[in-house]
């Protein structure tokens, strides 16, 4: 693996997983792209509708959305609103970082339970086109929730040791989208 100066120092077991996470996301955009094109052609050179095809797109969209949010939130490149960050002081911003990686853990715990409980009813049933298992078709949110979860719990347990040792250096932004 060639060295990248936007990824963080530490590249440890869960930036690896995460970015297999985002090789097959990549695959599945390649797929949504080819899928829309066909439904295209389809749909305006030969009056077809693929409503598989539609299906399929859906789930690599999902695929996509849900696989990259850990890289993303382990690289500090989520969208981040950093406007008060930029001006608290180094300790109080960490802590703040802290704070916000916490209700990122808090917000995992959540939708892993609501999805449990979601799928214990929705799982029974297929998608109507493709008669794919909704447990299937939901597979790529959960587990993207599971590692976004553990993506939060790394971070804060990082931020707090920063905060133990006195680093008070911002994590790298490194080009990520700001607001």
């Amino acid at each position: 693996m060639t060295p990248d100066s936007t990824a963080p120092a530490r590249e440890g077991w869960p930036e690896r997983v995460a970015s297999w996470g985002e090789a097959l996301a990549m695959a599945m955009l390649l797929a949504m792209a080819a899928l829309v094109v066909l439904q295209v052609i389809a749909r305006d050179g030969f009056h077809l509708g693929l409503a598989w095809a539609d299906e399929l797109a859906r789930y690599a969209g999902l695929t996509i959305v849900y696989l990259t949010s850990p890289l993303l939130l382990l690289r500090n490149r989520h969208v981040l609103v950093d406007i008060l960050l930029n001006i608290l002081p180094a300790r109080l911003r960490i802590a703040v970082e802290c704070i916000n990686d916490v209700l990122m853990v808090l917000f995992g715990a959540l939708f892993l339970w609501g999805g449990w409980v979601y799928m214990q009813r929705a799982g029974r049933f297929s998608t109507p086109a493709l008669g794919m298992p909704n447990l299937v078709f939901y597979a790529p949110v959960m587990l993207g929730m599971v590692l976004l979860f553990a993506a939060a719990v790394i971070r804060a347990a990082r931020q707090v040791a920063k905060l133990r040792r006195g680093d008070l250096t911002p994590p790298p932004t490194d080009g990520g989208i700001k607001l």
